[in-house]
């Protein structure tokens, strides 16, 4: 039975997001912090949808969802014909109803956002998700015509998965390889579960399988299957290897340890969370620890939520600007000050400080923010402001930069001297090598899940149309 819409919604209705867990369990426990919404909430925070004859919200979102549509459909209950709009623009709806920063993307360009409160759009798309598989909805690939193409996959993220999904739906047999025990890459062991359970990814692959697509796990190019051997067992590859070498900063005092890398911190929680072994992943247990985070985006934030909960005695971030110019969610920002992290703004890092060689402190100088040609503001030093900062742990959050494999070169790949790989412009993702395809970070560099998916799926179309002008004979076994 379905609800009739009240089009003045709005009005009466107040912006709803769903209702977080209490602040103690929310410091202790590695689970997501948002409770799901009810049938009832979905239903009336959809409604407030203005349903804007030029969606401001598709536009901005990297995928263009068809979000009024499933906004409406979810307004009338119509939740699996909801998840079916979903997916026809994104392969990972769930995980970009939870982790896409909407305050910067569809929430951002909603109608009512200037005056009203913007319609809760992420949380709605992973309360239809969510409802829907609970339901039992899966993919309907009845109409599907299998084509006599293999693609091999190389890296399970966001990327790969998309490339995979849309391959799948088009009736090209895939074959995704990925080096980790998990699908999803830094989906599943660089985001902490109190924004994404590693659940949700391991529910994705069983859809994923149940379409089709082989997963060939803790299978690493160039020691598993050489590049080679893979080129020569498909009709087309896809590499999605994402960005994974630390961006490096250069501090007096960095010699005498004290340092904790952000991506081998998180990704060491989350295998002793959930017990599984990557070589080079150590555990890192920074209870007691004085803890400070350099750096202003979502790893920084996620890992000064993690050392929350894991017990530290203080954690605070060091950012050289201002909280407006945070590159960051400021969603999670402020769930990270609600959960007792302090935030050190406008301050620069000088130098780490040790006594008998074991840290003590961080130097910092204050800075103010002044006008620059490329139009965002820069950090200047305010003379006479040094102060230091107790530290026993200091966790280096700069961001990351591509890392791509020596057997890169030898397939035919160029790569810019920054690393991205080069691509186009014949077709989208395309490489050097007309058969290798490529998207994702390694191509644009550190960026958002949902731009990643989304140049995915128009890279797989690219694919299909290489192997349909090429008529590439069958080489699976």
């Amino acid at each position: 039975m379905t609800r009739k819409i009240d089009n003045f919604a709005f009005l009466d209705r107040a912006r709803g997001e769903p209702d977080v867990y209490p602040l103690e369990v929310r410091r202790s426990e590695f689970r997501e912090i948002y409770k799901p919404y009810s049938a009832e909430e979905a239903a009336d925070q959809s409604e407030r949808c203005l349903d804007c004859g030029n969606p401001y919200c598709e536009w901005k979102c990297p995928v263009h969802n068809y979000i009024p549509n499933w906004l409406k459909l979810a307004g009338e209950g119509r939740i699996m014909e909801a998840a079916d709009l979903c997916h026809e623009t994104n392969s990972l709806p769930e995980v970009c109803g939870r982790i896409c920063p909407q305050d910067r993307l569809c929430e951002q360009a909603c109608t009512l956002a200037t005056g009203f409160g913007a319609v809760t759009i992420g949380a709605i798309e992973r309360y239809i998700v969510d409802e829907a598989l609970k339901q039992g909805w899966r993919p309907d690939l009845s109409h599907v015509r299998t084509r006599p193409w293999s693609v091999g996959i190389v890296g399970a993220g966001p990327a790969g998965l998309a490339c995979a999904d849309v391959l799948t739906r088009n009736g090209v047999s895939v074959t995704v390889y990925d080096r980790h025990p998990e699908i999803g890459g830094l989906l599943s062991f660089g985001i902490p579960d109190f924004k994404l359970e590693l659940q949700v990814m391991r529910r994705r692959r069983e859809i994923l399988e149940g379409c089709g697509v082989h997963f060939r796990l803790n299978c690493e190019i160039g020691r598993d299957i050489q590049a080679s051997e893979l080129e020569s067992m498909h009709d087309a590859l896809f590499f999605g290897l994402g960005t994974y070498t630390p961006v490096e900063a250069s501090l007096p005092g960095m010699e005498k340890g004290g340092i904790v890398p952000a991506l081998e911190y998180l990704i060491g929680q989350t295998c002793h969370l959930y017990g599984l072994d990557l070589p080079g992943y150590p555990f890192i247990d920074l209870a007691g620890e004085e803890v400070l985070v350099l750096g202003g985006g979502d790893t920084a934030m996620d890992c000064v939520r993690t050392a929350i909960r894991q017990g530290a005695a203080s954690v605070r971030c060091v950012y050289r600007r201002d909280q407006q110019n945070m590159p960051g969610s400021q969603r999670e920002v402020k769930h990270a000050m609600n959960e007792g992290v302090q935030f050190e703004f406008n301050s620069l890092p000088l130098g780490l400080v040790h006594e008998d060689r074991k840290l003590v402190g961080l130097d910092i100088a204050r800075t103010r923010l002044v006008a620059s040609a490329d139009g965002r503001a820069q950090p200047e030093v305010i003379p006479g402001s040094e102060q230091r900062l107790p530290a026993s742990a200091i966790i280096f959050a700069f961001g990351y930069r591509p890392s791509p494999p020596a057997w890169l070169e030898a397939l035919g790949v160029s790569t810019a001297e920054s690393g991205l790989v080069h691509t186009g412009p014949q077709l989208a993702g395309q490489t050097g090598n007309p058969a290798i395809f490529a998207a994702g970070d390694m191509v644009r560099g550190s960026d958002l899940v949902v731009t990643a998916i989304a140049d995915a799926r128009e890279t797989a179309l690219s694919i299909i149309q290489f192997l349909e002008m090429q008529q590439a004979q069958l080489k699976r076994a």
